[in-house]
């Protein structure tokens, strides 16, 4: 085929992935490619895979499907978690060209230089390296996709539990400096960003660098370097393990100006024996004492948790545990995922597997209890004036943007807000579940 000359990009899976995308879209455009929308029918299609959510063999296939009707001789490359995970089961899959592994997703523009497609009937090529050759913390973050930027400082996990492929895909935990970091940021201030997601595999094990991954810094001095950054008005934390948010975090957050009042805490399991079976290095007081703490410090928070039902093991009772904990617990929303086996993890292996039906049931169940303590989250800041950061999405005449703990606001469109802070006060919640507000006569 022709050298392609344009590009397209689908990514699967969590903000991570997003920043890595974005972060190797660049590198084509440097290479003079055009970056084009999905359905524009690019000469090469580039895929990023994600292990953890369900069904990733049938959804890379579908995304490849469409690729393909779009563009019927593109070359459709994938890389991601999935395909260092099962790089020769995709390369059958009927249109894929290439599959490349973790350690080598950003040398993709070198590596498939010539952008050959195989044969007829035959299946793509492999660049897959055993993952304990990820060793390479690679930055990234996105740009220009939307207000907030993800950015990726950590990557890889050193944990072992029993549901996650994690350190199968992405190796072990590594990082880059935190001067590097800074510099990024600095940079990244002067192009006008407003708001910054830090991201990472096990953001809270930042610090884990060079090629014996040493500890050499760990995330709290990393917070405290760029509360001093100037030129960035908003940093998020995107994601950390309970054990790993520490007081002087907390501490830190709650006196800066830069960092919001909001924390995802991952829990999984409010039960202390299912937390056993998945090897969590933690159990349910500790984590209710992080969020105790959180709320002592900061009255407006917002916490939101990740939650695994129908784990292995887990009886009616110790869902209950689980719901019972959460509702008492003064958290802002879950995010809800029903267990879903996965090759090569311990959790497959133990007994009391829970049927699927039941595992939907407990789903639907946190859900509606998620709405519930969203709404009330909403309730208690009714009338409260505040800044709202807009995004750059418009849906039937509105527009959407956060406030600094994570409230999703609603406002009519002006195209003179977006991508930027506007004092408003919250005045009620609308039937999308959404935040009105009004102020400066621009809301309505």
């Amino acid at each position: 085929m022709p050298t392609p000359q344009s590009v397209a990009f689908y990514t699967l899976g969590c903000k991570l992935n997003f920043s890595e995308t974005s972060a190797i879209g660049r590198q084509f455009e440097e290479k003079g490619f055009e970056k084009i929308p999905f359905e524009a029918g690019a000469d090469l299609y580039v895929i990023n895979t994600c292990s953890v959510t369900d069904h990733a063999d049938r959804k890379c296939r579908k995304v490849v499907q469409q690729a393909l009707k779009h563009n019927p001789e593109a070359f459709v490359a994938i890389v991601g978690c999935y395909a260092q995970l099962k790089p020769q089961e995709i390369a059958t899959i009927p249109g894929v060209s290439a599959v490349l592994g973790a350690a080598e997703k950003f040398q993709l523009v070198d590596i498939l230089a010539d952008f050959k497609k195989p044969a007829p009937g035959q299946p793509g090529q492999v660049h897959a390296s055993p993952i304990s050759d990820a060793t390479e913390f690679h930055a990234a973050h996105s740009f220009g996709d939307r207000t907030r930027t993800f950015m990726k400082v950590q990557d890889g996990c050193d944990y072992s539990c029993s549901f996650c492929t994690i350190p199968l895909a992405r190796g072990g935990s590594r990082s880059g400096s935190i001067a590097s970091v800074v510099e990024r940021v600095e940079k990244l201030a002067e192009t006008g960003v407003k708001e910054i997601v830090l991201t990472g595999v096990n953001l809270g094990d930042f610090g884990l660098q060079g090629p014996e991954r040493e500890r050499r810094e760990d995330f709290t001095q990393l917070v405290k370097a760029l509360d001093e950054v100037s030129g960035i008005r908003r940093f998020r934390i995107s994601s950390c393990e309970p054990n790993l948010l520490t007081d002087e975090i907390l501490e830190t957050v709650a006196a800066s100006e830069h960092f919001m009042p909001h924390f995802h805490i991952p829990l999984q399991s409010g039960s202390d024996k299912i937390l056993g079976l998945m090897r969590r290095r933690y159990r349910r007081s500790l984590y209710a004492s992080r969020v105790a703490r959180i709320k002592e410090l900061m009255p407006h928070a917002c916490i939101g948790v990740d939650v695994i039902v129908g784990f292995p093991g887990e009886t009616e009772a110790d869902f209950l545990d689980t719901y019972n904990f959460l509702n008492e617990l003064p958290i802002s929303y879950l995010h809800v995922f029903p267990y879903s086996e996965r090759p090569d993890t311990l959790a497959p292996t133990l007994p009391g597997r829970v049927q699927d039906r039941v595992r939907h049931e407990r789903t639907t169940q946190l859900r509606s209890l998620s709405e519930k303590k969203k709404r009330y989250f909403y309730e208690q800041h009714l009338g409260l004036e505040t800044d709202v950061l807009f995004e750059d999405d418009v849906t039937d005449g509105r527009m959407e943007g956060f406030t600094p703990n994570y409230i999703r606001v609603a406002a009519k469109y002006d195209p003179l807000l977006v991508g930027e802070m506007k004092p408003l006060r919250l005045t009620g919640i609308n039937a999308f579940g959404l935040m009105d507000a009004e102020e400066m006569g621009v809301f309505a």
